[in-house]
């Protein structure tokens, strides 16, 4: 049987691993940190999202412009087979209201370790601190805590994560082996990232509270969720649709009453006594919560507080922020390895019989299962293509 090595024990990594094992071949799973599946366990921290249950067409808009790229893979993994590989898995799921798809123990830990049990049993060998440095020639060099390992793989699985929460193994450091076999790479960029925001002193008491029922948009994005307020800045679920607008300074509105329409907004304004104050008639006819009306006040002047911009103030209240926060608080990266540097089957053109899976690959998405999907999806198409590629190989 052939010998094939994955590097990275994400879930990218793992699901690469078992596609390989189910097709005949001995695996070793090569992980650089202490223990598989960091960013994975980190993740379910807050609820383990698992996917998205809509339509396909309507899963795939949430790619943007990977979406054309990504769509046989995903068809091949979407909603549906994530779901129905987490029951497999032992793991009972609830669908929310928007949609997404959670285990009911709101956990990782019980999924990856049915998921480890399931690929040892198929006999996935999983080897951790064990760290890829390159090629010498045909092997590939690991550095381990015994010394240098060098492997002669008959297929490579490339599942090395982008370069955010480096903290978990994600740093990116791959690159530069990449870049030496003239590998086409497209920069990093922070993706499904908080704002920074320099705050008064007036906002302080906010910190920590959700702006929710509000709908956020920049450039040509939308996006409804809620955010929270941090002494850093923004950032949530509502926010991180729109970092491929904001990563190119498009300006940041939110709409703090979006169900009701501007004309619905002005009647309750007119019907307040003339007396009342900005801050009462926020209050008590708009029923804005406090988060909102000190948001409202730190983002605008006397001016747009007039009662002729009112409506339009609290319809499209611009945020301004500075920047988005470093790429490594980010839950995710947009660049690493080119749509054109691999073929249909995600090798890599330079390099035959090495294939590259996950985050490493330039494509993004947002929160709320797309990512994992993603994810999921691409290992899976890698594991199969390498075993096709291997059995093609075999035949000649």
């Amino acid at each position: 049987m052939a010998q094939t090595v994955v590097i990275g024990a994400g879930p990218a990594g793992l699901m690469a691993a078992e596609q390989l094992s189910l097709a005949g071949h001995n695996v070793l799973v090569a992980e650089a940190m202490p223990s598989v599946g960091r960013k994975f366990l980190m993740a379910g921290k807050s609820g383990l999202n698992l996917t998205k249950d809509e339509p396909f067409e309507k899963l795939m808009e949430a790619y943007g412009d990977s979406a054309a790229w990504l769509w046989p893979v995903i068809s091949e993994m979407d909603a549906l087979a994530v779901q129905n590989w987490a029951k497999e898995l032992g793991q009972d799921l609830f669908t929310g209201s928007t949609g997404r798809v959670f285990p009911k123990v709101m956990k990782a830990s019980p999924l990856l370790r049915s998921w480890l049990s399931r690929l040892d049993a198929a006999g996935v060998q999983i080897r951790t601190r064990c760290r890829w440095t390159g090629w010498d020639g045909e092997n590939l060099i690991f550095e381990t805590p015994k010394g240098v390992l060098y492997l002669n793989a008959d297929a490579t699985v490339l599942a090395l994560g982008g370069a955010s929460w480096s903290r978990l193994g994600s740093d990116g450091k791959w690159t530069s082996l990449l870049a030496g076999k003239d590998v086409s790479l497209n920069p990093f960029t922070p993706s499904n990232s908080a704002l920074s925001v320099d705050w008064s002193h007036h906002m302080q008491p906010h910190f920590g509270t959700a702006l929710k029922s509000v709908l956020w948009s920049a450039g040509e994005l939308q996006s409804r969720g809620e955010a929270i307020l941090s002494n850093k800045g923004l950032e949530g679920g509502g926010l991180y649709p729109l970092t491929p607008a904001l990563r190119k300074g498009a300006p940041l509105r939110v709409d703090l009453l979006p169900d009701f329409d501007p004309n619905a907004i002005q009647a309750r304004i007119s019907a307040s006594r003339s007396k009342a104050t900005l801050t009462h008639l926020l209050k008590s006819k708009l029923r804005l919560p406090a988060q909102k009306i000190a948001l409202f006040y730190e983002m605008t002047k006397a001016d747009a507080r007039q009662p002729d911009r009112l409506v339009e103030s609290l319809k499209k209240l611009q945020i301004h922020y500075t920047a988005l926060r470093p790429m490594d608080e980010a839950i995710s990266t947009a660049g690493g390895v080119s749509r054109d540097a691999v073929n249909d089957d995600l090798m890599l053109r330079g390099q035959p019989g090495v294939f590259c899976a996950g985050e490493m690959l330039d494509w993004e998405a947002p929160t709320g299962g797309y990512l994992l999907t993603g994810c999921l999806a691409t290992g899976r198409w890698a594991g199969r293509a390498a075993a096709d590629w291997l059995n093609q190989t075999d035949r000649n």
